[in-house]
């Protein structure tokens, strides 16, 4: 019993987690754009720097429609891809037109739900489209499923949050009837992050500071909602202890928020980790117990609420208390938000205590080539193999992993693809070390791993150590399975035809060798003469050498437009090519329309994968030409 609950409290966490990573991942992306709006605000309405009626336009839309579809749009594409962020911004557009309020927290549940939808269609639909309708079908299913999800967001969602709205008043409007002003924190923070602080502060705080000040000459309630020390801790914890870019961002939401007034801009990163929510109310509390303690009031409303504007608005013998509450807020709201951005930056990592880490980092050591990833899931069952343009190296690399995890007796998916193309659901990342920078703005919340070789590499040991604590991705059947082969079903536009195999060439320069590779694909009417520009541009930007001896050069991404259908060919250099530090002995040029061309690479990457060379070597100085085509139209049977 005592390891089930451990178990359940496992997967809890780990859901909760992953819920913190997708809400970070809808807010992460836009940040630039509640910069670019909060710093529209800050300089140009009424009350800031540089009023300016003409530009202050911007602001109102932008907080309204821009940021909202923005998060709606990267929450479908998420689930869904490209499809599902248009209908998740479809659906978007509906509840923001339905609530008068900003519909951040509705952006975020109506842009998932709608890549949730169109994902489910498209699985429906899988395979029943007849040829030539695809584009129409892909169109129409998109209009229509986005038009119904924006009439229920319209009809039913919006006024759902409007009434929360409501809640949020009538929450306020009791505590402070009943004394307790510093538990009015508890409902004035979550709702500042709802985006309600205008209906809080001008609803309700404003005309009651407004009373209390015509009698006394000053007011708390001024101060409770536009006090900046909250959000302040909240941004300055992010900076000090986040990572990557929420870490490079904050200092720039800082000056914002606390000298601009713009409470808005710190929402997003509360949202990133909704248990923030505990820092800013804690902040708030303390911060209004405090203003209480030294009789700190404002003599009118503070609009915006930057420290600028506070002190202000704050009477002449009041300044010390003002400031003391400001600053009590801030250092509680930093206390609060360190321990909880420390702890999920640990839990991600998943380092939870030195033995671990060195643990792995002793993992991470094995793997030749490779950075020091934080990997330490247990288990996974989908892997990329991700490169420039997803048409060779990458392939052979996937197939050589994919084969080593079946013999192993792991059901592991290992697919390739070009590095824009990752999907969202991607676990695990390999790429070639120069690649992966570019691979995690594309899948930031994959575990990523850099190699220097895409065939002889530690990826599979690296992994394999993962797998051993868990036997929920391994097969009995597969456990001693053998690879059956079968020839290349042969056609009139064979992809590698014998003519194309030319074997005891005299060593040249490797930009000699791309090119005749590139002129033979040309004349055998596989590719424009382009191509071949493509294929030495593709060398420049990261050689083409794969490892064992094999350099497979083809054309950068943009290329596949001057390719006329799939075809490859292979030059043997028995002396060698030096690409970089190695020798390559086989130079397979390859231009690949769709996956067509795959099967030959998987092909090779078979044939030569293990610690036997015999292949290898034979591959570099044969003469039979007969070998190499057999050798490589030879597949698979999964």
């Amino acid at each position: 019993m005592t390891d089930t609950k451990k178990v359940n409290r496992g997967n809890s966490k780990e859901k909760v987690q992953s819920f913190g990573r997708f809400l970070s991942g809808m807010i992460l992306p836009n940040i630039g754009a509640f910069i670019a709006w909060g710093l529209i605000t800050a300089l140009f309405i009424p009350t800031g720097w540089y009023p300016n009626a003409h530009f202050a336009k911007l602001v109102g839309p932008i907080i309204t429609y821009l940021l909202p579809l923005l998060i709606g749009f990267t929450g479908g594409k998420m689930v869904a891809g490209a499809r599902g962020g248009v209908v998740g911004a479809i659906a978007t557009i509906g509840i923001i037109v339905g609530a008068d309020i900003p519909m951040f927290m509705g952006a975020m549940i109506m842009g998932p739900l709608g890549g949730y939808v169109i994902k489910k269609f498209d699985k429906l639909i899988d395979g029943k489209v007849p040829a030539g309708f695809e584009m129409l079908i892909n169109n129409y299913s998109e209009g229509i499923l986005g038009a119904i999800l924006a009439l229920i967001a319209f009809s039913g969602i919006g006024p759902v949050v409007l009434g929360l709205n409501g809640l949020m008043k009538d929450g306020v409007q009791a505590i402070v009837n009943a004394g307790l002003l510093p538990l009015a924190s508890v409902f004035i923070e979550p709702a500042k992050i709802l985006f309600l602080n205008n209906a809080i502060g001008n609803g309700i705080l404003v005309p009651i500071g407004a009373q209390e000040a015509k009698a006394v000459g000053k007011s708390i309630f001024f101060l409770l909602e536009s006090n900046p020390g909250p959000g302040l801790g909240v941004l300055v914890a992010y900076w000090v202890f986040a990572k990557g870019a929420v870490k490079e961002s904050a200092p720039g939401a800082i000056i914002i928020h606390f000298l601009g007034g713009i409470h808005e801009i710190y929402f997003p990163y509360v949202l990133m980790n909704p248990l923030l929510i505990i820092a800013v109310i804690c902040g708030g509390a303390s911060g209004i117990f405090t203003f209480q303690i030294f009789g700190a009031g404002l003599i009118a409303a503070a609009s915006p609420g930057s420290i600028i504007a506070i002190l202000a608005m704050t009477p002449k013998t009041g300044y010390i208390g003002v400031v003391a509450g400001v600053l009590v807020a801030a250092v509680v709201s930093f206390l609060v938000s360190a321990v909880i951005i420390k702890a999920s930056s640990k839990k991600t990592n998943g380092s939870a205590d030195g033995n671990e880490l060195e643990e792995a980092k002793a993992k991470s050591s094995a793997l030749k080539g490779t950075n020091k990833s934080n990997i330490t899931k247990s288990t996974f069952d989908k892997i990329i193999f991700a490169c420039d343009a997803g048409m060779g190296s990458s392939a052979m690399g996937a197939t050589t992993l994919r084969t080593k995890f079946k013999k192993a007796g792991y059901n592991i998916q290992v697919v390739n693809c070009a590095i824009e193309a990752i999907p969202t659901d991607a676990q695990i990342v390999i790429t070639h070390e120069t690649l992966t920078a570019r691979a995690r703005k594309i899948a930031p919340n994959a575990e990523h791993i850099s190699v220097k070789d895409f065939l002889n590499n530690g990826a599979f040991e690296l992994l394999s150590t993962r797998l051993a604590v868990s036997s929920d991705n391994v097969s009995d059947s597969n456990i001693d399975a053998k690879i059956e082969t079968k020839a290349v079903e042969t056609s009139d536009n064979k992809i590698l035809q014998k003519k194309n195999i030319q074997v005891g060439l005299e060593s040249v320069d490797k930009y000699t060798a791309i090119k005749m590779a590139g002129r033979l694909l040309f004349e055998s009417g596989y590719v424009q003469e382009d191509y071949i520009d493509a294929m030495i541009q593709r060398e420049d930007d990261l050689s083409t050498y794969i490892g064992k001896g094999i350099s497979i050069p083809h054309g950068v991404g943009e290329a596949k437009k001057n390719i006329i259908k799939t075809g490859m060919v292979v030059l043997q250099f028995p002396n060698g090519i030096k690409f970089e530090d190695d020798l390559a002995y086989l130079v397979i040029g390859i231009a690949g329309v769709g996956d067509e061309h795959l099967q030959i690479l998987s092909n090779i990457a078979v044939a030569i994968e293990g610690e036997d060379d015999s292949i290898t070597d034979k591959l570099k100085s044969t003469q039979d030409v007969d070998y190499i085509y057999n050798l490589f139209t030879i597949k698979s049977e999964d």
